[in-house]
């Protein structure tokens, strides 16, 4: 019951980003309600104690039911029919994001659990693997709010530049979405460069984003693994499961959606729900960026999120240069 009021906080907030979508569509309400919960935030001295276990469970446990429901947006062949170039591109940007990005912040002396969280966040798919890294590695929480302003300031800024780049380079529409779809944070973003630039860069954005998507579980396995064994040289520790039971819904939720079984009115509502519930879960989120506790964090964790950025565009725009 102590949960109640903060949840209906969070279903309000959620209303009213959907809503605003309207308003605002090339912005998406998982930005929107990122934004409402920071404001929300910051207009007041704390989050009040009687909602804040209802917007704890929000931000991680709905988090992970909108990423389980996620999968089922997950069929593998159509991801593959973009050629296995495509393909390499993806495992590339994930693989070389993700290694260079911590390494990155472990040289500029930003801590290990954040840059696991920023390394996460920019490589796959923005501040749903955030959330999903934080769980795995028991980051603190203001490690992961800080991760998500991160992916939401850069990956913003990535919507006015990538079309702009796209249009001075003269790159087709496929290309272009192709770019867009490995290089940008979130969905949402990738969603508005591909409005941006035309119905066929629409549709290859969003394929190759649900690519990196789909990297997410062996991600979040492989982080696990690195915990277990962290953990394991610790007397007296706890071993975390290999195959935390999200992840493996997760995988469970692609194979199915890949069969091609479900009907469509269970895809549709499984999008629903999984728009909904990462909505919902993004505000929660949002309510831990304090703006005055983030510029205590110092320009490093920034700097690292620039450098993750440009990583992570780089190595798409070559993978495209070269494969495509």
């Amino acid at each position: 019951m102590s949960r109640i009021p903060g949840v209906a906080v969070c279903g309000v907030a959620t209303a009213i980003a959907m809503l605003a979508t309207h308003l605002i569509p090339f912005v998406g309400a998982v930005l929107i309600a990122i934004v409402i919960g920071i404001v929300f935030r910051n207009v007041m001295p704390a989050i009040p104690a009687l909602l804040q276990p209802g917007i704890d469970f929000t931000a991680r446990t709905l988090l992970r039911a909108g990423i389980v429901l996620l999968g089922f947006r997950l069929a593998l062949p159509d991801v593959l029919g973009l050629g296995w170039g495509a393909v390499v591109i993806i495992v590339a940007v994930v693989g070389i994001g993700f290694t260079g990005t911590f390494l990155m912040g472990r040289a500029l002396g930003v801590p290990r659990d954040l840059s696991m969280l920023i390394a996460a966040g920019f490589s796959i798919c923005g501040a749903a693997a955030v959330g999903g890294a934080s769980g795995t590695i028991k980051a603190k929480r203001e490690d992961s709010t800080a991760a998500v302003a991160l992916v939401v300031l850069f990956g913003t800024l990535m919507i006015a530049i990538v079309p702009g780049v796209a249009h001075l380079l003269g790159l087709s529409q496929h290309t272009a979405g192709m770019w867009a779809g490995a290089s940008t944070h979130e969905v949402a973003q990738v969603a508005a460069i591909g409005q941006i630039l035309g119905p066929d860069a629409l549709a290859t954005a969003t394929l190759v984003k649900l690519g990196r998507v789909v990297l997410l579980a062996p991600m979040m396995m492989l982080l696990t693994a690195i915990v277990s064994r962290r953990r394991t040289e610790t007397a007296g520790s706890t071993r975390p499961p290999l195959l935390p039971f999200w992840v493996a819904c997760f995988i469970v939720a692609t194979v199915i959606a890949s069969t091609g079984l479900p009907p469509a009115w269970f895809t549709a509502g499984a999008a629903t729900g999984q728009t909904l519930l990462l909505t919902a879960s993004m505000f929660g989120l949002g309510c831990g960026v304090h703006v005055k506790s983030l510029i205590g964090l110092g320009l490093r964790p920034v700097l690292l999120a620039l450098l993750a950025t440009c990583l992570v565009s780089g190595t798409a725009g070559l993978g495209v240069w070269l494969l495509t």
